[in-house]
């Protein structure tokens, strides 16, 4: 097994001709916030990647073997809600104020300029669309925002119901409590704030036309 210990984010300062005809690895989001784990790339080679604790991998990074091999990591396309807003009776800040109770929740989510991902969760699925939006369930990357994450580089929590030892009430949009705030540290992982994973998926393609009353396709 090859040692895999270095990363350098997004392939910065790398020619871009020696990233491209490198070795790929696909990864899904939950392999991806470990900083320890086995894996096989594109060549067959098989990967011991141990990178510094509180590491977590993104898609366009690049690992670096003890060989001085090239591995460039494609982010696997996995089960993930969409959530947009409804283009006849919502606006854009509805998905501003849909990422405000989700960080209060604790939740990894995507932020784009038009719509917010998440993991798959019919909770959540339904609270949003009592929100008056539209929640799709598609395959598609996921790349949750840095936040809290973040410890000095790229840095992922688990997210399978741990307790919090802080109020909710704090202004957590989108995740957004500081990676400087020591109550916010490595110590602790963050999860759902109810048990709601293993459930049947299809629930997030039911949409609630009451709300928004036009053809929805996904986003």
């Amino acid at each position: 097994m090859l040692q895999v210990s270095k990363l350098i984010a997004q392939g910065k300062g790398l020619a871009p001709v020696l990233v491209k005809r490198a070795a790929t690895l696909e990864l899904d989001w939950d392999t991806r916030q470990k900083s320890r784990f086995a894996a096989t790339d594109s060549t067959g080679r098989e990967l011991g990647i141990f990178l510094p604790r509180g590491t977590a991998v993104r898609g366009g990074d690049v690992l670096v073997a003890e060989d001085g091999a090239l591995v460039r990591v494609i982010a696997a396309p996995q089960a993930v809600l969409r959530i947009t807003h409804c283009t006849h009776h919502g606006t854009a800040f509805d998905l501003t104020r849909a990422a405000y109770h989700l960080g209060n929740r604790h939740v990894p989510i995507e932020l784009t300029p038009t719509h917010l991902q998440i993991e798959p969760d019919h909770v959540l699925a339904d609270m949003l669309r009592a929100m008056h939006l539209i929640v799709n369930a598609i395959d598609a990357p996921f790349e949750p925002e840095g936040g809290a994450y973040a410890a000095g580089g790229h840095h992922g929590h688990g997210h399978h119901g741990h307790d919090h030892g802080h109020e909710h009430g704090q202004d957590h949009a989108a995740h957004s409590h500081e990676a400087t705030d020591p109550a916010h540290g490595d110590g602790h992982d963050h999860g759902h704030g109810h048990a709601s994973h293993g459930h049947d998926q299809g629930d997030a393609h039911a949409h609630d036309h009451a709300k928004c009353d036009h053809p929805h396709h996904n986003h």
